[in-house]
């Protein structure tokens, strides 16, 4: 049996400590913060918010609590929907942020999408509307947008969302968040987590 060196396992042990402060901000006051909440990140600072702003709105002020805070973040996340905005103020608040090198996990039209990823690779445009039918049925007891175990309830469907997600954003041609309905990055903000858990 070959036994690891002294350093290999000292090198794997300090990777493990370097963990990274992140800063996540939410449009949805409850949805997204539940969920992310849900996450066992290993951390010196994890701060999950949410405001009930929109695009635009939320990256202003996720850049404000970024400059303001005596926290240092490493990342910093908004997280919106394309929801009925106006184009512009979708592509706008994406411009925004990569100018302010704020990361985003988007959805179009709704975070639902997300959840269904969990389930099954969905590539039909969906309502608000629909996605509680549809999380209804696969869940198995009925949908609550703002049900604080979320995480718990798909956490083993996880790596199926993460690959359908993908392979939904692989299926545009030519990539426009604004008019791929559905789409969702989410699982970039996801894969960090994980990155960084327990």
């Amino acid at each position: 049996m070959r036994q690891k060196s002294f350093s290999n396992l000292k090198r794997r042990k300090n990777f493990k400590l370097v963990r990274k402060n992140f800063l996540i901000v939410c449009e949805g006051e409850k949805t997204e913060p539940n969920y992310f909440s849900g996450f066992r990140v290993l951390k010196k600072v994890f701060d999950v918010i949410g405001f009930g702003a929109n695009t635009e709105s939320l990256v202003k002020k996720a850049i404000e609590l970024r400059d303001n805070e005596r926290i240092s973040y490493d990342e910093v996340w908004c997280v919106f929907d394309r929801d009925s905005f106006p184009v512009h103020n979708f592509n706008n608040a994406l411009l925004l942020a990569r100018n302010n090198n704020i990361h985003v996990a988007y959805s179009n039209e709704a975070f639902e999408i997300w959840y269904l990823l969990h389930f099954y690779f969905h590539d039909a445009a969906t309502s608000r509307k629909q996605y509680k039918k549809m999380l209804t049925d696969r869940l198995g007891f009925p949908y609550k947008k703002n049900d604080s175990n979320m995480y718990d309830h798909l956490l083993h469907l996880q790596d199926t969302a993460i690959n359908n997600a993908i392979n939904l954003l692989n299926s545009y041609a030519i990539h426009n968040p604004s008019n791929d309905n559905p789409s969702t990055n989410v699982h970039l903000l996801v894969q960090k987590l994980n990155e960084n858990s327990v």
